[in-house]
């Protein structure tokens, strides 16, 4: 069982972690040491009274722009005694970003450990991004105040897909966006409900008949909520062919 994949998180605001991360499966793991935590604050390497970590848009603009000698230091102090950078990636939570997705997921809970820089005001100085390559990422096509929220979301989403943080080791494959569908409808007891009846196929016992079933829903729903995956889902059926 893999354990100890190690998650830093540079942002101004380290108190507001581990947040939603601490309860359920994600805070069992934790506390399990599956995986662990780590908050690197900017402001500690910052100099001055008010320890301040942003200035004003070259160019002139609004907003604040954080700065590229305090980030260098906190994305420096991240990777202090790790040997192979390539093992813990360092990712930028931006709207800029290319979209998360559950295969990028996948390939993360496989590294080491992760490296997460949440941005604030305006964003970060470009010069971090260009000189540490970092890759950048977004979770949706709109804007929030910083990447905290992003990143919280992003680590629940790769510690679940570690070994031992799920109970049932299919729980992590029969989800949506595995195989480019999304997931079939789910049903439990009581049977009938306000007159809706789970259907008869998934009480007959017949576990061939209901593996069916649930792709020929799978297939259904993709197709009318997300053309774009069906798209893929049909591409890629036609090469393994």
């Amino acid at each position: 069982m893999k354990k100890n994949f190690k998650v830093k998180v540079i942002t101004i605001f380290p108190d507001v972690f581990p947040g939603i991360l601490k309860i359920g499966v994600i805070g069992k793991a934790l506390k399990s040491k599956i995986w662990s935590l780590k908050m690197i604050n900017p402001r500690d390497f910052s100099k001055g009274v008010h320890k301040s970590v942003d200035d004003t848009t070259a160019g002139g603009g609004p907003g604040m722009i954080l700065k590229s000698d305090i980030l260098g230091k906190a994305i420096n102090n991240a990777y202090k005694n790790i040997k192979d950078r390539k093992k813990f990636p360092l990712i930028y939570l931006t709207p800029r970003g290319k979209q998360l997705t559950q295969n990028k997921i996948s390939q993360l809970s496989k590294k080491d450990g992760m490296i997460l820089l949440c941005g604030r005001y305006e964003g970060i100085d470009q010069r971090v991004s260009d000189y540490y390559k970092i890759e950048e990422y977004s979770i949706g096509d709109f804007i929030l105040a910083g990447g905290e929220i992003a990143a919280q979301a992003l680590i629940e989403s790769t510690v679940r897909l570690l070994p031992g943080t799920l109970g049932h080791k299919n729980s992590s494959t029969e989800e949506s966006f595995n195989n480019d569908l999304l997931e079939f409808p789910q049903y439990t007891r009581p049977k009938i409900w306000n007159n809706l009846e789970i259907p008869k196929v998934l009480t007959s016992g017949d576990h061939k008949k209901i593996a069916l079933w649930r792709k020929d829903m799978a297939e259904k729903l993709t197709k009318k909520i997300r053309p774009d995956l069906w798209k893929k889902y049909k591409k890629n059926k036609t090469i393994k062919k």
